[in-house]
């Protein structure tokens, strides 16, 4: 049965297929897209179809044949010297995680939907999650890559080589191309010693602009060990407070703002000591109200579980309109402070409602219809408009309409839209160089 492969996850997007087609090896993903090739059939790849913008799900033609690389799921190598493995598309990011473990090492991208995520979407998206700050997001970590590309023709790019001056870089164009120039079918992935620590803290304070100190005092004083900082304001942490089961507020008294902070490393590092005395010194000079550290990795998990549950709580309170943008991050406080104003003045009675990753930039943009106002109607009627002054406003600070989420079909006419000629003609190019009939993800990514 097709249906669960049609739509995406938020329900939004609904396409048709002609038949899904699941390859077990690299060799039969090639041999289908050759004969796709030679058919003039177009292909939309599919991993764990948990993607943010449509961009795994057909179109309504029912011409279109989806290629899901859930069989692909082995992890083919893993060199705990050298620091690498090798994991095939298929493979859910969460059991990459517990595999890894089981070696003394660690990869360092996690997200949300880590159970559900598989490493070729995440490669195809360029994910990013919460530790980019100091690891990167998922171009950083790909070593190397095995794809299929348009006419069947084999990709095999997996050696990890730290120099090769061939040319373009095949892997960085597959990294973040939404699978419009080829398949991942495999990707070599960096690795990191394990964390023997980790030490989280959920503080109160007055503003993303005293968050930003907050940051700049941690990143210089305890460096490499700062693995993530998460902003949330009050509004969102009252809405996973209210519909997420046994959540509870970390601190005694609401705060404008709350920043969540982790730090991992060795137990030499004593980081409880380095993050206790930091905070000390931010509460001293004000730039924080409040804070609690966690106690172990229970309490710590609840603290991530406030900051992961904000999108299914926000789906519990109606509808809205969700923004995945960046900017660069001594702007992102700027954004967050002038972009409601901007927006309600426009679109009186507007919401808006921003957290995310404060140490790289990226922006959770949320927009709510107007409390007294029929919620689907009014989106209808001005969200369009809505999400294109929050897109110029982002632009207009040096900043990027996705952050880590990608282009897909929901972003792909405002990208073409708003974004500069040059680069849009340039991927272009690149598309129609690399898949000139046009049959790897139609009507994604570019217009």
């Amino acid at each position: 049965m097709l249906s669960p492969w049609l739509t995406d996850w938020r329900g939004k997007y609904h396409g048709r297929a002609a038949a899904m087609l699941s390859p077990a090896t690299t060799e039969e993903a090639a041999a289908v897209v050759h004969l796709c090739a030679e058919a003039g059939a177009a292909i939309v790849p599919q991993g764990g179809n948990s993607g943010m913008v449509g961009g795994a799900t057909p179109d309504a033609s029912g011409d279109q044949l989806l290629l899901s690389t859930r069989r692909l799921n082995r992890i083919r190598s893993l060199d705990a010297a050298a620091g690498f493995a090798v994991a095939e598309a298929g493979v859910i990011l969460e059991n990459f995680h517990n595999a890894v473990l089981e070696q003394g090492l660690r990869f360092p991208l996690t997200l949300g939907g880590k159970g559900s995520a598989t490493i070729g979407g995440l490669v195809s998206t360029n994910a990013g999650g919460t530790q980019v700050l100091r690891h990167g997001t998922m171009r950083a970590l790909v070593a190397g890559i095995e794809a299929v590309l348009p006419d069947g023709s084999l990709f095999d790019g997996l050696a990890p080589l730290k120099k090769d001056n061939r040319g373009y870089d095949l892997k960085q164009l597959l990294c973040g191309a939404e699978g419009t120039l080829g398949i991942v079918t495999a990707a070599c992935l960096r690795l990191v010693p394990a964390a023997e620590d980790r030490c989280t803290a959920w503080i109160g304070l007055e503003s993303p602009d005293k968050a930003l100190l907050l940051l700049r005092q941690l990143d210089a004083a305890i460096g490499p060990p700062l693995e993530g900082f998460e902003i949330v304001p009050h509004g969102c942490l009252d809405a996973v407070l209210r519909h997420i089961p046994q959540t509870r507020h970390p601190l005694n008294a609401p705060h404008p703002w709350y920043a969540l902070v982790e730090l991992a490393g060795d137990k030499a590092d004593d980081l409880p000591a380095l993050l206790e005395t930091q905070l000390a010194i931010a509460l001293q000079n004000g730039l924080i109200d409040d804070v609690v550290i966690a106690k172990n990795d229970r309490e710590s998990d609840d603290f991530w579980r406030l900051r992961d549950s904000i999108s299914e709580a926000e789906r519990a309170e109606g509808p809205a309109i969700q923004h995945d943008v960046s900017v660069p991050v001594d702007r992102m406080p700027r954004f967050i402070a002038d972009n409601p104003a901007r927006l309600a003045a426009a679109f009186p009675g507007a919401r808006a409602l921003s957290f995310g990753h404060l140490g790289d930039g990226n922006v959770h943009h949320h927009v709510q219809p107007p409390a007294d106002s029929d919620g689907p109607a009014w989106l209808a009627a001005h969200g369009e408009d809505a999400s294109r002054l929050i897109y110029r406003h982002v632009i207009e600070l040096g900043g990027s309409i996705s952050a880590e989420h990608g282009i897909g079909q929901m972003k792909r006419d405002i990208f073409a839209e708003l974004d500069s000629p040059a680069r849009l003609a340039a991927l272009r190019a690149i598309k129609a160089g690399l898949d000139p009939a046009g049959l790897f993800n139609p009507g994604k990514l570019i217009a």
